[in-house]
């Protein structure tokens, strides 16, 4: 068993993360600017949602550093407290909180796929298992995912900007594969690490990827793209349903200018 960190995954892995967060502030900033609210409004969206993703990515960084999610000979894991709070509470936040939810709302859909390239950074799984840290049977499977997703991200993202009608199916597709990569990744995942759940990688477990620095990626990084990827799928279904709407208003429109036409020639 290895859980030797190597020295080059803490730089890897703090500047993939520190990207991460930068990329999404700056989205959110361009969003705001384009949307048709008040300069005060924009500002307090900005810096709310900003603290919020901050201070997550703090406690995250402070809760991995101070061994919280390290595997222990014999201990249940805790990297699933981690990785399930933040979605849950980034869930009821988008249900309760008002500014979220039109915030939300106001971020293309082509951006919250687009953005996703960031994905390719599980490339670092297939590094590690090159390098004797990880087993074959979580690192390919989570590297090979992670970096498809990752590479096709801008592609469906520039097809949807492009056409939306056209590229809805193969958004929700995109996503729906995402979601399914992230599943298998984090199963395999605690099916392999040393715990009383491990049931695969004796030789070889998969203890490092609850060891800091690369459990951020399993703290911050899943959680992160498990919201994008419900928040791009909402996104889609209110869209359908505002298409739906006005092809119903149209046809009522049609229908009663039929109606008008019928009475005149009578």
């Amino acid at each position: 068993m290895n859980h030797l960190v190597p020295a080059y995954l803490t730089p890897f892995i703090l500047t993939g993360m520190i990207i991460v967060v930068t990329t999404l502030l700056f989205g959110l900033h361009r969003a705001l600017r384009r949307a048709a609210w008040t300069q005060t409004d924009r500002a307090k969206a900005f810096w709310r949602v900003s603290l919020l993703l901050i201070g997550w990515f703090g406690v995250a960084v402070g809760t991995s550093i101070a061994g919280l999610y390290a595997p222990g000979s014999g201990a249940a894991p805790t990297i699933q407290y981690g990785l399930l709070i933040p979605i849950v509470v980034g869930l009821l936040l988008a249900q309760s909180w008002p500014l979220l939810r039109r915030t939300i709302e106001i971020i293309p859909n082509d951006w919250l796929v687009g953005v996703q390239v960031y994905r390719v950074l599980g490339v670092i799984f297939l590094v590690l298992y090159v390098g004797g840290y990880l087993p074959a049977i979580f690192a390919l499977p989570a590297g090979i995912g992670d970096t498809l997703v990752g590479i096709f991200a801008p592609f469906v993202a520039g097809r949807f900007a492009s056409s939306p009608q056209g590229a809805a199916r193969r958004v929700r597709l995109w996503n729906l594969l995402g979601i399914a990569d992230l599943v298998i990744a984090v199963t395999l995942g605690f099916l392999t690490s040393p715990s009383p759940l491990q049931v695969a990688a004796f030789d070889r477990p998969s203890g490092l990827v609850a060891m800091f620095p690369l459990v951020l990626i399993p703290v911050f990084a899943v959680p992160i793209s498990i919201l994008l990827h419900i928040a791009s799928l909402w996104k889609l279904r209110q869209d359908q349903r505002t298409g739906h709407k006005a092809l119903q208003a149209e046809r009522i429109r049609l229908s009663g200018e039929v109606k008008v036409k019928g009475a005149f020639q009578r």
